[in-house]
C-alpha cells in the first residue's frame, strides 16, 4: 500500500477531552478486566496450576513453574502475531469496538471453563489458559486504542492513571469476593481442587457484568474507509503495520520507547505472573496470606496509579517512569536479600506503587507519540512490544527456575536486571520530539 493509501483515514477527535461518561465507560473497562489479571494470573490460578495441577510433573522442583511460563509465552506470542494487524484493520473499518466485543465475550467463556481443571489436567489447563489470555491481552490492545479519541495529549496521563486506578479497584473487588469465599471454604475442609474453581466462576461473572457500561457508552468515533481495490483485511493490516515500521526514522522516540518498554516490561510480567508462586515457594506464605497480600498491593497499585497519572501531565511523562523504574529495582533488590515476612509485606506494597504507576505512564506515552488518526496500529505495536516481553520475561524465569531446581532468588535476578537496563534505554527518548512526531503528517 503507498502513501496516499495509508492517509485515507479521517482523523480521530483528539483536540478536547470526552465527556465524563464516555470516560467512565472506557475506564471500567480497566475495572473488569483487572480481576482476570488478578485472580488468574497473579494470585489464584497460577499457584493452583504449578502447586496442584502440574505438582507431579517432572523430577525438578521448578517443572510447574516452567510449564506455566511455557503457557504465558504461548499466548503471549499468538497476541504478538496478531495485535499490529488486528489494529490496523480496527482502525481502517472502524471495528476497534466490534473486535472488543469479541474478545470480551471469548474471555469470560474461557475463563468460566478453567473451573473444570483439576489435578494432574496439565493440557487442558495450558490449552484454556492460552485461549483465554489471548482474548484478554487483545482486548486490553484495544481498549487502550481508543485513549486518543477520548483525551487530548495534555490530558492522556490524567484519564490514562484514572482507568489504571480504578482497574486496581475492579482487582480489589474481584479479589476481595475471592478471599472471602475461599476463607469460608477453607474452614469448612475445602481443598484447592475444590474452592479454585469457584473463583474462576466469580472472576468470569464479574468481567462480564462489569464491561456492560463500556459497550454502552463508549462510542467508536473512528469513520469507516472503503478497501483498496484487490486488497483484504489482513493485506491492508500488513501493508499499514509495513507502512508504520517504513517510517522509524520520523517515529524514532516512540520506537525508542518501545524497545525499552520491551526491556523492562519482561520484569513486570514476569512479577505479575509469578510474584503468588515467589511467595508461596520462598517465603512459605499460603494461600489466604498470598491473596491477602494481593489484595494489599492492588490497594497501592491504584494509589500509585492514580498518584503518578496526575504527577507526569506536569512533571512529564519520561521523568515520572524513570522514577517507578528506579522504585521498581529497589523493591526487587530488597525482595531477593529478604529473609522476613514483615519485610516481604514492605516489598509488595513498594511493587504496587511501582506497577500501577509505571504501567500507567506507558499506555499514556505511547498515545502521546501515535499520530490519533493511526491509534489502533501504533497501540498494536505497544502491544507486540509489551507481549514479547510477556514471553522472554516469565520464560527466562522459569528456565532459571527449572535448570536450578527451583532456586527461584536466582532467577529474581534475571527479573531486576530488566529494569536496570529498561531504564538506562529510556534516556536516550526525547519526549517533547516524540510528541511533535505524531502530529506531523507521514
Amino acid at each position: 500500500m503507498n502513501n496516499d493509501a495509508a492517509e485515507t483515514l479521517v482523523p480521530l477527535p483528539g483536540t478536547t477531552l470526552a465527556p465524563r461518561r464516555e470516560i467512565f465507560a472506557w475506564a471500567m473497562y480497566d475495572f473488569a478486566n483487572s480481576g482476570y489479571t488478578t485472580v488468574v494470573l497473579t494470585a489464584v490460578f497460577n499457584q493452583y496450576f504449578v502447586h496442584v495441577v502440574a505438582a507431579n510433573m517432572g523430577s525438578s522442583r521448578g517443572t510447574g513453574t516452567f510449564y506455566w511460563t511455557i503457557a504465558i509465552a504461548i499466548s503471549n506470542a499468538l497476541i504478538l502475531l496478531s495485535a499490529p494487524v488486528l489494529g490496523a484493520i480496527a482502525d481502517h473499518r472502524a471495528y476497534k469496538k466490534r473486535f472488543l466485543a469479541v474478545t470480551t465475550i471469548g474471555c469470560v467463556v474461557f475463563t468460566a471453563l478453567l473451573a473444570n481443571v483439576g489435578p494432574g489436567d496439565i493440557w487442558l489447563a495450558m490449552i484454556v489458559v492460552i485461549l483465554s489470555f489471548f482474548m484478554f491481552g487483545t482486548g486490553e490492545n484495544l481498549i487502550a486504542s481508543f485513549l486518543p479519541e477520548i483525551a487530548p495529549q495534555r490530558d492522556m496521563g490524567r484519564i490514562s492513571g484514572y482507568g489504571w486506578s480504578l482497574g486496581y479497584l475492579g482487582g480489589l473487588l474481584v479479589l476481595g469476593i475471592c478471599l472471602a469465599y475461599v476463607t469460608w471454604a477453607q474452614a469448612r475442609g475445602a481443598t484447592a481442587s475444590q474452592y479454585v474453581p469457584v473463583t474462576m466462576l466469580i472472576t468470569a461473572a464479574i468481567f462480564a457484568l462489569a464491561a456492560v457500561p463500556t459497550f454502552v457508552w463508549l462510542p467508536e468515533r473512528a469513520t469507516r474507509s472503503p478497501l483498496p481495490p484487490g486488497q483484504g483485511y489482513f493485506v491492508l493490516g500488513f501493508a499499514r503495520v509495513k507502512h508504520t515500521l517504513q517510517h522509524v526514522r520520523h517515529f524514532r522516540d516512540l520506537f525508542r520507547f518501545l524497545v525499552s518498554l520491551t526491556v523492562y516490561y519482561c520484569g513486570i510480567y514476569t512479577v505479575v505472573v509469578l510474584a503468588a508462586v515467589y511467595a508461596r515457594a520462598v517465603m512459605g506464605f499460603g494461600t489466604g496470606e498470598i491473596l491477602l497480600l494481593i489484595l494489599v498491593i492492588n490497594v497501592t497499585a491504584a494509589l500509585g496509579a492514580l498518584a503518578f497519572g496526575q504527577m507526569q501531565d506536569w512533571l512529564g511523562s519520561l521523568r515520572t517512569l524513570a522514577l517507578t523504574l528506579a522504585l521498581w529495582i529497589i523493591a526487587l533488590a530488597v525482595a531477593y536479600f529478604s529473609e522476613s515476612r514483615a519485610v516481604f509485606w514492605l516489598v509488595g506494597n513498594l511493587i504496587g506503587v511501582a506497577l500501577g504507576s509505571s504501567q500507567s505512564a506507558g499506555r499514556a506515552l505511547v498515545g502521546q507519540f501515535a499520530p490519533p488518526a493511526r491509534a489502533g496500529e501504533f497501540f498494536g505495536l505497544w502491544g507486540l512490544a509489551s507481549k514479547l516481553a510477556a514471553i522472554i520475561g516469565p520464560l527466562s524465569y522459569g528456565a532459571i527456575a527449572y535448570w536450578s531446581d527451583g532456586d527461584h532468588r536466582l532467577a529474581l535476578l534475571s527479573t531486576t536486571a530488566f529494569f536496570i537496563v529498561g531504564l538506562l534505554l529510556l534516556l536516550a527518548v526525547n519526549e517533547s520530539r516524540g510528541r511533535a512526531a505524531a502530529h506531523t503528517k507521514r
